[in-house]
């Protein structure tokens, strides 16, 4: 088992007519982890139109990786509200990313967010090689609620909650930002007679 007869990749081979020592894959044949059977979960589309639902159900947890998600990959150009006014175009980006909250794109299906993101569009490069379908799913969802934390009306307030909500008050100083600031529990919590 120490030698072995074998070949160099790409390396001349007299056994076979054309040469070569490589061998096209058999045809029909998936490399594994490549088995793509749920075409919509991988692209996103519905034949060639964007689809306009989730893959998946929409929990806490999908929200909350999709928000690390969008802070890492996403944030840096469109901000983390969504509004397209991030770091990087404040500095002198040609062309500023669109908001999330437009009309044009609180409309559009979740699929082409799911698009976007793979395949890049205009400036934007595609993130499928760093972004995998599971978090870009993620992603999607997070974009959705970012959409309707930003575009909520008073019907959407739970019943019997203030709009606005009371601001926390603090023990001593907000916070420097080096440190985190304290929050009074007794007058934080709202009076008997609002509960």
């Amino acid at each position: 088992m120490h030698v072995q007869p074998r070949q160099n990749p790409l390396s001349r081979s007299d056994f076979f007519t054309d040469q070569r020592s490589e061998r096209a894959p058999v045809e029909g044949s998936v490399a594994r982890g490549q088995l793509r059977e749920d075409a919509y979960f991988y692209t996103g589309k519905l034949a060639n139109n964007p689809g306009d639902y989730m893959p998946f159900p929409v929990t806490k947890e999908v929200l909350e990786r999709g928000r690390e998600r969008y802070n890492i990959y996403c944030a840096p150009c469109h901000s983390r509200l969504g509004d397209g006014n991030g770091f990087i175009p404040s500095r002198g980006f040609a062309r500023k990313p669109p908001s999330f909250h437009d009309p044009r794109l609180r409309k559009a299906a979740v699929g082409y967010f799911y698009d976007v993101i793979s395949n890049g569009f205009g400036i934007m490069p595609d993130y499928a090689s760093q972004i995998p379908p599971q978090d870009r799913w993620n992603i999607v969802a997070y974009i959705r609620a970012l959409q309707l934390s930003q575009n909520a009306t008073l019907s959407d307030v739970p019943q019997g909650q203030k709009v606005p909500s009371e601001p926390p008050q603090f023990r001593g100083q907000p916070g420097s930002g080096a440190t985190l600031p304290v929050i009074d529990p007794k007058t934080s919590s709202p009076p008997e007679e609002h509960k």
